[in-house]
């Protein structure tokens, strides 16, 4: 009876090893030999899917890092939208989420938030020619874009009370879209999507670079991972300190001539 005992708690052992436990029990991402990272496959600059299926951009490159610093040997990359991060991260479908996923009260019921790694800006997207539209207040009765999942509209209407047309959309990307065809008069999100959308559309459009809120862009973890949190929030003071996160945010948007800021982000805490 006792080497049956043995054997069970070692087979325990094996598949909590497995699953990536901590010390306490809970599942975490923290130390584990391969990691899948959910990253946007449209947003020019964060995250883009190119030839051969091959993710590229800033959130890829900062995926890859953390996920490394937390131990991983492989990393893979997923696509993943404003709608489905929350359900890809709970089914296990990814293990981290980085996707301009603006750490919200709301969300942090459902997902535990590591960083920010970037605090973002909220700002506006025209047309070239449009000049009407000088800051947020001149949106009230324009048609604007909403990307489905996304919370940048809420910024706006619940946030600052301005009354908009929006319009829904599955995606920045279809807003563009839209943006361009001149079915929507504006679009209004974190600023570094903006600029990535902007360089794609060489001069069709431009950003009103007047910013009004700040989108703290954090990394989605499975909720309750507060080992996993730690350990990522660790991984991006070193990125920020050793000049990865500088020679990146140069590398992606350097030519949008955002002001771009290099310093490490105040954490919003693990919980």
């Amino acid at each position: 009876m006792a080497s049956v005992g043995v054997r069970a708690v070692c087979c325990l052992a094996f598949v909590l090893g497995l699953l990536g436990c901590s010390a306490d029990g809970t599942d975490s991402v923290a130390g584990r030999g391969e990691l899948v990272v959910g990253v946007k496959a449209d947003q020019p600059g964060l995250g883009m899917r190119g030839p051969g299926g091959v993710f590229q951009g800033f959130e890829v490159e900062v995926g890859r890092y953390v996920a490394r610093r937390l131990g991983a040997s492989k990393v893979t990359f997923r696509a993943v939208t404003s709608d489905d991060r929350e359900r890809l991260l709970e089914s296990r479908a990814v293990d981290l989420v980085l996707a301009s996923y603006s750490i919200t009260p709301e969300r942090a019921v459902q997902v535990t938030f590591g960083g920010p790694y970037y605090l973002a800006r909220q700002d506006i997207m025209v047309r070239r020619d449009e000049l009407r539209i000088r800051g947020v207040r001149d949106l009230a009765g324009r048609r604007v874009c909403q990307a489905a999942g996304s919370v940048s509209g809420e910024r706006v209407t619940v946030g600052l009370g301005i009354a908009v047309r929006a319009v829904p959309a599955p995606s920045y990307s279809s807003c563009l879209g839209k943006l361009l065809a001149g079915d929507v008069d504006a679009v209004s999100t974190g600023d570094l999507v903006l600029a990535g959308f902007a360089t794609r559309a060489a001069g069709k459009v431009r950003i009103v670079n007047a910013p009004f809120t700040d989108e703290p862009y954090g990394v989605g973890l499975r909720k309750g991972d507060i080992e996993g949190c730690e350990a990522v929030n660790k991984a991006i003071t070193l990125m920020y300190q050793d000049g990865t996160a500088a020679r990146l945010l140069r590398t992606w948007f350097g030519a949008s001539r955002l002001r771009l800021t290099e310093s490490v982000p105040q954490f919003e805490g693990c919980s």
